[in-house]
């Protein structure tokens, strides 16, 4: 008896490291000390003595049950994207700049193409938000999962001055609600897409025209990364005011996370075009229009709450970081909630 023979392959986990060197080569900091495969990252803090008060944040998560989709549609090249956006855009959702990132994949069975393969998106989805990906770990678990499946989830450390970090504490009434638009259904919700449509291969690999696409390709579309997006806005010199993230929960319970007390937003749904997915999902699922918006992002994945006066240059600086920006509402006195109406 041994360890292969239990179910764990030591020899299958080197081959997973030596073939992912060549994606996460791409995510290099000159901050990053030391190569890949040692027991810690090493990440140098020397250019944050420049910052007033440097204050570390971080941000940690993973791709839910959207893995599920990945499995049946046998493509892994993505999610690793979605691991990321979802740690580092909380990250720059509170101000800071993500510093670097590391991945947790869990997994029945170790296959080290595949293995690498969700390397890749993680890479990617680092070199998207200028962060290095300094570490991780692969756990082969036979008999806790099937051979096939994997989870994934990770976890972001990034850096502000204290000065600059995003409070919302100085909102007010008047204020302007900008709307980010989101890839599509992001990594949230998807144990209610996955009741709503049949998760099979023929019904993935259908060809809708108010998609574009077939349904597995829009609703696999990896989680859009706003930190370079937000990164221009504050190159700008505008101030933001209050950030949100619409991630699981929706504009409900994620728009009032940056309002003070005494502040509603107020959200105007004929601001922007909802995109066709969540369309057909609300239809297909006979789901409750403010369900919808409880739990997806319904086509805007992060809010900007600035000064009116600051709102036209806010969308303009949004755009030259190829984003696509609405005015979406504005904030009033009352109680502490978001209002779609």
């Amino acid at each position: 008896m041994d360890y292969k023979k239990s179910g764990v392959d030591i020899e299958a986990g080197y081959k997973s490291v030596e073939l992912m060197k060549q994606f996460v080569k791409r995510t290099m900091r000159p901050e990053v000390l030391g190569g890949l495969g040692g027991f810690s990252g090493a990440f140098s803090l020397e250019k944050i003595k420049d910052m007033e008060e440097p204050v570390l944040l971080s941000g940690t998560d993973g791709c839910g049950t959207k893995v599920k989709l990945a499995f049946l549609m046998d493509k892994h090249d993505t999610i690793g994207i979605d691991a990321v956006a979802m740690c580092v855009n909380d990250v720059a959702c509170a101000g800071g700049e993500p510093l670097f990132f590391l991945d947790y994949i869990a997994c029945g069975k170790n296959y080290p193409e595949k293995i690498a393969t969700i390397v890749s998106g993680v890479a990617e989805g680092c070199v998207q938000s200028e962060c290095a990906r300094i570490g991780g770990e692969t756990a082969e678990q036979p008999g806790r999962m099937p051979e096939d499946e994997y989870d994934l989830a990770g976890f972001a450390v990034g850096v502000a001055d204290k000065k600059d970090i995003i409070t919302g504490e100085t909102i007010k009434p008047g204020d302007t609600l900008i709307g980010i638009a989101s890839s599509g259904v992001h990594s949230n919700g998807f144990s209610l897409v996955r009741n709503v449509f049949e998760m099979t291969k023929e019904s993935l690999n259908t060809y809708y025209e108010e998609l574009g696409t077939t349904l597995g390709e829009a609703l696999i579309t990896p989680t859009r990364i706003y930190v370079k997006a937000l990164k221009s806005v504050k190159n700008a010199g505008i101030k933001i005011k209050g950030c949100s993230h619409i991630t699981g929960g929706g504009f409900y319970e994620n728009i009032p996370r940056m309002l003070p007390e005494g502040i509603k937003a107020v959200v105007k749904k004929d601001s922007y075009t909802v995109p066709a997915i969540f369309k057909m999902m609300q239809k297909r699922g006979d789901i409750a229009e403010e369900m919808m918006y409880n739990t997806f992002n319904m086509g805007i994945g992060m809010v900007l709450c600035v000064d009116p006066a600051d709102a036209e240059a806010t969308i303009e600086a949004l755009k030259s970081a190829g984003e696509t920006a609405y005015i979406i509402g504005y904030t009033a006195e009352g109680e502490k909630a978001a209002e779609v109406c």
